[in-house]
């Protein structure tokens, strides 16, 4: 016991003189730099969660403390515009920026033409020009949560996409946010850091997209922070394809004023291990808000979601629809929480989870959880495992459809039901190819 105590030290111990290194070293102003140590005191504090929390129950994430621990200390000049073509999403017209290992390349990248009351760039660009929206709300909806690796994240505030729109602003076009990571020569971490903010009555639409380059393992651990205005309408789509021995962590927490509408899309199909935390908090009345969740996984991968949807006041709206296919002997969590507190009269939330299991081996847990503290509430919530429908398969088969192809149908229309909720074309003609890819492989091997 003493020696996987020591060995356990000796492995955070790493995590942390990496952290404490680079709030030492890194530039930026003042306030910017308190924000690092922060991050590193609280990381100190907490460490990685083990799976004695409750919130990490089936999520080990011990693995991630045994790699090689190398902070990106730039973009990799290598990596080719023809390497990203794979990742390009058919008949994109929008903006592209684009971070490799956590990092802005200007090279890669295509920003938008300059429009009036829309800035689309990165973070440390942000920083350095001083833009006093960035000090006024990064690091201000995000807390430095008890798993540690939002802690972990702001002690590495370098780089990301930052998107403000002024008061009644509307993007021309969508916006791609494409993540790389590129091999190194030892497991690579990318720690980037998002933040998005709409103005009263402005619109706009964003896909935070990762991907891996070469199958090496490699950790990535994203904050996105979303800030939607008065009357904002803001879709913000989040699809992970990354390689299969890649460990991913993000948060994205959102802050939902008066009127707002909030559209929320997590697309998860790759990495060895996943895990997705989405957080709303609607902080006053009329809000609407949809999140949508698929994830298609197989061999021993596992993606882990865990939702909050808080209503603070009266009169909003959430509505939550997950699904989850998995084959093999992979692992799917769903832990979804609608918080209603004392004076959040006449809230409106659903919550749903339905998962298809491939094979025998595949284990789903989900839990959707109601606490509601105040009394005229309309609040649902349930949750479904179980293997494709016999007698839409007999159907299926009545009308001249092989077994194979009927399953394959069906498997399609399942995941097609959360695809089709994207509104951006290209992106769900994007979608619909790598997933129609990975379901074709899960049903193969099932």
């Amino acid at each position: 016991m003493t020696t996987t105590k020591s060995k356990a030290a000796s492995e955070l111990a790493a995590h942390l003189a990496a952290c404490e290194s680079f709030a030492a070293s890194a530039p930026g102003p003042e306030w910017l730099r308190r924000l690092r140590r922060n991050g590193v005191t609280h990381f100190t504090e907490l460490g990685f969660p083990t799976t004695k929390l409750e919130d990490w129950i089936y999520c080990n994430v011990a693995p991630i403390a045994k790699l090689a621990f190398k902070p990106s200390a730039g973009a990799d000049a290598s990596v080719t515009a023809k390497q990203l073509e794979p990742f390009a999403f058919p008949g994109w017209t929008g903006s592209r920026l684009v971070f490799v290992n956590g990092h802005f390349s200007p090279a890669l990248s295509t920003l938008p033409a300059p429009q009036k009351g829309v800035t689309v760039t990165n973070l440390a660009a942000a920083l350095t020009s001083g833009d006093p929206l960035v000090q006024a709300q990064l690091a201000h909806h995000a807390g430095l949560d008890a798993s540690g690796f939002s802690a972990l994240n702001t002690a590495f505030i370098a780089d990301g996409a930052f998107i403000a729109l002024a008061p009644n602003a509307v993007a021309a076009e969508p916006v791609h946010l494409l993540f790389v990571s590129a091999p190194g020569d030892v497991a690579n971490t990318a720690q980037p850091r998002n933040l998005i903010v709409a103005g009263a009555n402005s619109s706009a639409k964003v896909v935070e997209h990762f991907v891996s380059l070469g199958g090496a393992a490699h950790f990535t651990n994203a904050v996105t922070e979303v800030v939607v205005g008065e009357g904002a309408n803001l879709e913000h789509a989040k699809f992970q394809e990354e390689n299969l021995e890649a460990f991913h962590i993000a948060t994205v927490q959102a802050t939902l004023a008066r009127d707002s509408r909030f559209l929320s899309h997590s697309i998860s199909t790759g990495a060895r291990l996943a895990r997705h935390n989405i957080n709303l908090v609607m902080i006053d009345q009329g809000v609407d808000c949809v999140m949508n969740g698929l994830y298609a996984v197989g061999g021993k991968q596992l993606v882990d979601h865990h939702t909050v949807a808080d209503h603070a006041q009266p009169h909003c709206g959430s509505h939550e629809f997950y699904h989850g296919i998995l084959g093999g002997s992979s692992r799917g969590v769903f832990n979804g929480k609608i918080f209603v507190r004392k004076d959040a009269q006449k809230t409106d939330a659903k919550q749903t989870s339905r998962n298809l299991l491939l094979t025998d081996t595949a284990i789903v847990d989900t839990k959707p959880q109601l606490e509601i503290l105040a009394d005229d509430v309309k609040c649902t919530h349930g949750a479904t495992v179980g293997q494709l429908n016999d007698e839409a398969l007999f159907y299926c088969r009545t009308r001249g459809i092989a077994e194979v192809n009927a399953r394959r149908l069906l498997t399609h229309a399942f995941a097609s039901e959360i695809v089709n909720r994207i509104t951006v074309e290209p992106v769900r003609e994007h979608l619909e190819q790598v997933l129609w890819a990975r379901l074709e492989e899960l049903i193969e091997k099932k």
